[in-house]
């Protein structure tokens, strides 16, 4: 990276499963990130005591953890978002969270996108309206995704991937979110 600015990059985990693959598929992206020079942060969702958007009436009236997580996104330089694949699509406690945030937290961040999928199709559905997402929010969605099907299969029990190409790809999406993430906060 030539970017003289510290490159911030978070994992935003959308499962709530204790041990799950969409974690691992995301601490495997940040090691990407991190291995170009970016201060990673994975934000498991588990941790943060959310709200249903639509619940109150008011923003004011969200409970603190809602403003702790959308600042710290809001700061990112890069945004990796993980789910894994539920009926077609990414999981309801992602979209929820995305849902939490606006403009002011995704305009003109890199985005990459992992999804995790159970089944040997992948995640491809979730990826696809992920991509939507991200782009009504303003952000720039990185065009390399990657999909990790029969992913209860894909891990070993320390969170490596069996598979060193698709470990490859993981990283390499962490990897491509930073850099340009870098060229974007260059000036």
């Amino acid at each position: 990276m030539k970017s003289n600015k510290q490159i911030y990059v978070v994992g935003l985990c959308g499962s709530l499963r204790q041990g799950s693959t969409t974690h691992a598929a995301l601490t495997i992206a940040l090691t990407g990130a991190k291995e170009v020079g970016a201060e990673v942060e994975l934000l498991d969702l588990s941790e943060y005591q959310l709200i249903f958007h639509g619940a109150v009436t008011d923003e004011s009236e969200y409970p603190p953890d809602v403003f702790k997580l959308k600042e710290k996104v809001k700061r990112a330089h890069g945004i990796l978002l993980g789910t894994p694949e539920y009926h077609g699509s990414f999981s309801g406690v992602l979209k929820n969270a995305l849902d939490l945030m606006w403009f002011d937290e995704f305009e003109n961040k890199v985005v990459g996108l992992i999804g995790v999928s159970g089944g040997r199709m992948g995640a491809g559905n979730a990826l696809s309206m992920l991509r939507t997402v991200g782009a009504t929010l303003r952000a720039l969605v990185i065009p390399n995704d990657v999909s990790i099907p029969r992913a209860t299969e894909a891990f070993d029990e320390n969170g490596n991937l069996h598979d060193p190409e698709l470990a490859a790809r993981v990283k390499s999406v962490g990897r491509e979110v930073t850099q340009f993430a870098a060229l974007c906060n260059s000036k």
